[in-house]
């Protein structure tokens, strides 16, 4: 397996540098360890502004920035480890998440930590989530990552983020920082975080091989994240006015639908939501534009589309219900 670091702390860059090697080193199993300081990540269908707490942000000048896999947002200090397998992949629709959580739960119980998978995408420790997955498929390569809360402040991680509680409704935990754990407070013998990259980085593969990227390959690294992840266009985006607006939570994910209807047809439709989509959602929404607002037309247009690609666990009566309210 290659490994390669990214050389820096910077959200923008390293998203740019994770999205770099799944779209062009399409040969090969790659393995990226890396960090991002003082910064929230939203999912890729999420709506930004809904998901931060503005005035925290800007108080403690915490950078905001989108990635291109679903799921919800997460805050990123550098008590915070990622981690991202970028490999190829035959049948995606036989893909499940244990290929790739299973080493990391090993990893974990390796240091003696009673390590579990959870729930849609979360890895727990002692009953705490410490990690949360997520993935993104592109042609025969799929990027799987996720976080390993190593020793985060769990003071910002609960401050940065504006959790709907009806993120909470089935579950015993009811705030954020009642329901996420540290690893290092979970170790029978402590390490420091640089031990545990160590540790992380010969526990995932049998054999590392150091990579590295070249000059021009950088080169293209920074342009797309000057091009991409520095905007505020793929950060935030605009969230034009839609006359019907519908939220739901299913076990699949909580869903939003804002939609335009003119004259019985769509004419615009935004998803939001932190369901956990491997491909993006704008085949869908152009498909849906001029269609006639009825159930079965839509119904029809959705059959079009693979809907575990674009809403994870969240089925199909369930999106038209959320349409059809």
């Amino acid at each position: 397996m290659y490994y390669l670091e990214t050389g820096s702390q910077n959200p923008y860059y390293n998203l740019a540098f994770e999205e770099f090697i799944l779209q062009e080193r399409t040969d090969g199993d790659y393995l990226l360890l890396w960090q991002n300081d003082n910064t929230i990540v939203v999912g890729q269908n999420q709506n930004t502004e809904e998901e931060i707490n503005r005035a925290f942000v800007e108080e403690h000048q915490i950078n905001v920035v989108r990635r291109m896999t679903g799921g919800g947002a997460v805050y990123h200090d550098l008590g915070n480890l990622n981690y991202s397998f970028i490999t190829g992949v035959e049948d995606a629709e036989r893909l499940t998440m244990e290929r790739f959580t299973k080493p990391i739960v090993a990893a974990l119980q390796g240091l003696g930590l009673q390590a579990e998978a959870s729930g849609r995408n979360d890895i727990l420790v002692d009953g705490r989530k410490v990690s949360g997955t997520a993935q993104r498929l592109v042609k025969n390569r799929i990027l799987y990552h996720g976080t390993l809360l190593f020793d985060s402040n769990p003071s910002m991680v609960e401050g940065a983020l504006q959790v709907d509680p009806a993120k909470f409704r089935s579950k015993s935990a009811k705030s954020v920082r009642s329901r996420i754990g540290n690893i290092r407070a979970a170790l029978q013998k402590d390490m420091t975080l640089p031990e545990f990259w160590a540790y992380l980085k010969n526990a995932l593969a049998d054999e590392i091989l150091p990579a590295a990227l070249t000059a021009e390959e950088l080169a293209a690294v920074e342009a797309l994240k000057q091009s991409k992840y520095d905007t505020w266009e793929w950060n935030f985006g605009r969230s034009p006015k839609y006359d019907r607006v519908n939220k739901a939570w299913f076990d699949g994910g909580g869903l939003e639908v804002r939609m335009a209807v003119e004259k019985g047809r769509i004419s615009g439709v935004v998803f939001y939501g932190d369901f956990l989509a491997v491909s993006p959602l704008e085949g869908l929404t152009a498909a849906l534009k001029d269609c006639p607002f009825r159930r079965d037309a839509v119904a029809e247009v959705l059959d079009r589309f693979s809907l575990p690609a674009l809403f994870g666990g969240i089925r199909k009566n369930e999106i038209l219900n959320t349409i059809f309210y």
